[in-house]
């Protein structure tokens, strides 16, 4: 049974942490919540949100890869703002910063290596497979529809309309 999204660690970790950096942009100067603070927030829900996406895309292990490497890259994003704004003394909160940015790392690093063992071993999940029933065409369904040939569709055709157009009367309207 497929356990889905809320069950990998990455997303867990991802979404864990986009919650901590919301808390944190509220506490930044006024002048840094719009700026910096939302540029923070926004790329760290990105990792938690590109995880889902590209989770629901799995059944194309392309599209899952390439979702998977947007959640990484999110996650590298929200590394320099938060460098960013401890540098810039916007975060004040030593304990806070490294507890974010050590999350950080961990979570871009497991992205990675989630991303190498989707590569290896990835499978179209059971469900998601397209149904192995053969294709019949409608000739193989139903033959008896079906003309012989081409020549004896079109010869009947015209015989049914030459037929029609010399069997009718002229029709005179009632006076």
């Amino acid at each position: 049974m497929e356990k889905g999204y809320k069950n990998l660690e990455i997303y867990q970790l991802a979404h864990r942490l986009a919650v901590k950096v919301h808390e944190m942009t509220l506490a930044l100067p006024q002048f840094e919540r719009f700026e910096e603070g939302s540029q923070v927030r926004r790329s760290s829900k990105s990792v938690a949100s590109n995880i889902v996406e590209g989770y629901a895309l799995r059944r194309y292990k392309n599209e899952f890869i390439h979702y998977l490497f947007r959640a990484y890259g999110s996650g590298e994003e929200t590394i320099e703002h938060l460098e960013l704004l401890y540098e810039m003394k916007s975060l004040v909160d030593e304990k806070l910063f490294k507890e974010l940015f050590d999350g950080y790392n961990s979570l871009v690093g497991k992205t990675l290596r989630y991303i190498q063992a989707v590569d290896k071993t990835f499978e179209t999940p059971l469900f998601m497979k397209e149904s192995e029933v053969p294709y019949v065409s409608t000739t193989d369904r139903y033959p008896d529809f079906v003309a012989d040939t081409d020549e004896q569709v079109s010869d009947t055709k015209h015989k049914t309309l030459n037929e029609d157009v010399s069997q009718r009367k002229p029709q005179t309207p009632d006076l």
